[in-house]
């Protein structure tokens, strides 16, 4: 997951590696958020959203992804690696990329950041149907997916 070729392998459609642990990864949280949820040990927090924010955050995210080829992700795992190009690269265009957010976040809350508002609304909300039905539907289709990468050898 921390090598180039395994990352560019999966923007290129070729090496599904970062694909495969990461369905793996929500399949397990998902069930998990799912069971804690149903004894009352977590409760769910959705929250509202603007699609100025999500394009600025799509934009800052896919600026570093291309500059370095790591998300946030797969930077930490490269830094735990000892992968120096992470480490200085990503660690310090992190902080960078953050200080420049704070400086120009006053000048961008209203007009670009607050535009297009939607509301906290969860997939079993939107889909009218029990929290356990939508859990099952998406379990089924991931387990689905990985299964048919795995049938043809990807």
């Amino acid at each position: 997951m921390t090598s180039y070729n395994v990352i560019i392998g999966q923007l290129l459609l070729t090496d599904f590696t970062v694909l495969k642990v990461m369905l793996s990864a929500v399949i397990v949280g998902m069930a998990g958020f799912a069971i804690l949820r149903h004894y009352g040990h977590v409760n769910l927090h959705a929250a509202s959203g603007t699609v100025g924010s999500n394009i600025a955050g799509g934009l800052i995210f896919g600026v570093g992804f291309a500059l370095l080829g790591y998300c946030p992700g797969t930077l930490a795992g490269a830094v735990g690696t000892g992968a120096i190009d992470a480490l200085v690269g990503g660690v310090g265009g992190m902080l960078i990329g953050s200080g420049i957010f704070v400086e120009i976040y006053p000048n961008i809350r209203g007009p670009v950041l607050s535009k297009g508002p939607f509301p906290a609304v969860t997939v079993p909300e939107l889909l009218k149907l029990k929290a356990w039905m939508v859990v099952l539907l998406l379990e089924a289709v991931m387990i689905g997916f990985l299964v048919l990468l795995a049938y043809m050898g990807l």
